[in-house]
């Protein structure tokens, strides 16, 4: 998995289909639009497997997910775009990655990512700050409940 991306905070929380392959993610003071790719997955089935992704964060304190943000077909793509999620307790971390399929040591599933993300970590191979934004549990747990 490959990390892009840099600043931190703690606030709000939101993501989206902006448009037609677009969506919005944002993280507390951080908002970013993304290309969203509509060829495997329509808008639907994106805000489906954002919903079951977050539901996800309810399951323990410690606990990871993801928000697949771009994806064409597992069985032809080389990646997908995503926004790994790691709950500690009542904090939220964001992160905006890459999961490289040949580097899994199994397949990909588009219907459970996170079982693809690694670990969270704050540096990277050269000793750089991994860039990601903060919010808090209920404050994700609010957005669910707004958005149904």
């Amino acid at each position: 998995m490959t990390r892009i991306s840099t600043t931190s905070s703690h606030e709000g929380f939101a993501i989206e289909v902006a448009s037609p392959g677009a969506g919005r993610i944002v993280v507390g003071d951080f908002t970013e639009t993304f290309p969203m790719d509509l060829a495997f997955w329509d808008p639907g089935h994106y805000e489906r497997s954002w919903a079951n992704a977050l539901r996800r964060l309810d399951e323990a304190d410690v606990v990871t997910s993801c928000l697949v943000s771009s994806i064409t077909d597992p069985k032809t793509a080389n990646f997908i775009f995503c926004w790994p999620l790691y709950r500690i307790r009542g904090d939220v971390f964001a992160q905006n990655s890459l999961i490289i399929f040949n580097e899994l040591d199994s397949a990909f599933d588009p219907e459970s990512p996170w079982h693809s993300v690694s670990p969270r970590e704050i540096v990277d191979e050269d000793g750089n700050r991994i860039s990601e934004w903060c919010t808090d549990i209920e404050t994700v747990r609010e957005f669910r409940a707004a958005s149904g």
